[in-house]
């Protein structure tokens, strides 16, 4: 598709092979106490990258790195894209190959959660006992699905997606389903619920999906392109409901049966998603007394821009961190697969005792059907006061922008490539345009930075 992210978020320099001698990568010296312990709780992106900088930055010490999963680190986007819908192997998930930790020092301990942090006596403990002295300790504890309260939910045919092992289930059920005409019902018009509603049609399974919005994605774009991404949808044979929640799912024998809207409405089912969002997994660090970001901010760990938590030896980074950002000027916490990428290495940085201000614009991306956008920014709804769009909405091929008194807060390039820089450069640039030049195509992006 001409996806820039590779380009725009590197990972970090390839690691090349550890030597005990600091010869790293950069060619830099990072001199750190060769005695020294650093622990990284959660396996996943941001935890994996952050291990891969330490050792690329030349840290010799000792690297932990934790996971409550049995799978060896792996990247989240393609449980509910690529490798849902078959278009990726189960191996391209992978961070690194499994020998790769071996190779590189990098202690795993997987299958384990971690069950105490001691702050006092700098230790962690996991499930079977093992206790783990740290001199620096990350945070990388990602998020889980919220899931639903209402009665049926204890019922086989219920389903989240979060995990390898989620997806792995998800695609079988959608194989079945596909091929008996079954019905899938997902509660929520997310970005995973969309998806997953793409990856079933792609299966031949019919789809409903119930939304309390207006519109899907109503919450992070608006009417405007929300309706943009309902439209392609009801194009390829998904059904809406608005305006509802589900309040019941009915099953027989322990099966499911049907999803119950709160107008009434019984809608046939075989197989019910809860696609409504994720909570940030803070217990631990809740318990061992670290500051946490308030509701009101989006919850999570409170981080300073150097992603140092109010301890001053424990960091956080990943969907579990809510940082104050420099660009935005306020609190963020961000749930996507770039800030995974490089929020690891920023917080392996900063626990180096490198100068690190981790101000990324936000990005993700998302692939539903012949449909590929990315979208840098932050526009949350109450933000902005227009959305301008370039190019042919209707051929779903355009760019949108969320501007507030002229500022761009945000941009979308759905199915227009490598113009992903351009728009993060106004974003971070906060000068007004003219939200008319804004929307003739013919007007170079690059133009307004002159």
């Amino acid at each position: 598709m001409g996806r820039t992210g590779a380009a725009l978020f590197p990972s970090g320099p390839p690691c090349g092979t550890l030597s005990r001698a600091l010869d790293n990568p950069l060619g830099r010296h990072t001199v750190v106490d060769a005695h020294q312990t650093f622990v990284i709780v959660g396996a996943g992106l941001a935890g994996a990258k952050a291990a891969e900088t330490l050792r690329a930055e030349g840290f010799t010490g000792r690297v932990i790195l934790i996971g409550d999963e049995r799978e060896h680190p792996y990247e989240r986007p393609a449980l509910s894209k690529g490798f849902l819908n078959g278009t990726e192997e189960r191996d391209s998930v992978f961070v690194e190959p499994a020998a790769w930790y071996a190779e590189h020092d990098v202690e795993l301990h997987l299958g384990q959660p971690v069950v105490n942090l001691d702050r006092a006596a700098h230790t962690v403990t996991l499930g079977d006992g093992t206790v783990l002295q740290y001199d620096k300790l990350l945070l990388a504890t990602g998020a889980e699905p919220r899931r639903l309260d209402i009665p049926g939910t204890d019922l086989v045919g219920v389903h989240h997606l979060r995990r390898l092992a989620h997806s792995e289930r998800l695609k079988h059920v959608l194989t079945s389903l596909g091929r008996e005409n079954g019905h899938l019902v997902i509660a929520g018009a997310g970005w995973i619920g969309l998806e997953v509603a793409a990856a079933a049609r792609g299966y031949g399974a019919e789809v409903t999906v119930v939304e309390s919005e207006p519109t899907a994605l109503h919450r992070v774009l608006g009417p405007e392109i929300g309706s943009v991404f309902t439209d392609m949808h009801i194009e390829h044979g998904v059904r809406f409901h608005f305006g509802s929640r589900l309040t019941e799912i009915t099953g027989q024998d322990g099966m499911v049966l049907a999803a119950v809207t709160d107008d009434g409405t019984e809608h046939p089912a075989h197989d019910v998603l809860a696609a409504i969002g994720a909570a940030p997994r803070t217990a631990l660090a809740e318990t061992a007394g670290l500051a946490l970001a308030s509701r009101a901010e989006g919850g999570g760990i409170a981080v300073d821009a150097s992603l140092r938590t109010s301890d001053p030896d424990i960091y956080a980074a990943g969907d579990v961190a809510n940082a104050v950002h420099p660009l935005i000027g306020g609190r963020l916490r961000v749930e996507h697969w770039a800030n995974a990428l490089n929020g690891g290495p920023a917080a392996a940085r900063a626990m180096l005792g490198q100068d690190v201000s981790y101000d990324r614009v936000p990005y993700f991306f998302s692939d539903q059907y012949d449909l590929g956008m990315e979208f840098s920014g932050n526009a949350v709804p109450g933000s902005y006061d227009q959305v301008v769009c370039r190019g042919d909405v209707g051929k779903r091929q355009f760019i949108a922008f969320w501007l507030s008194e002229g500022r761009v807060l945000a941009g979308m390039n759905v199915n227009v490539w490598d113009v992903t820089e351009p728009i993060q450069n106004l974003i971070r640039d906060g000068r007004p345009v003219d939200p008319e030049a804004l929307s003739d195509p013919t007007v170079p992006l690059a133009s307004f930075l002159d």
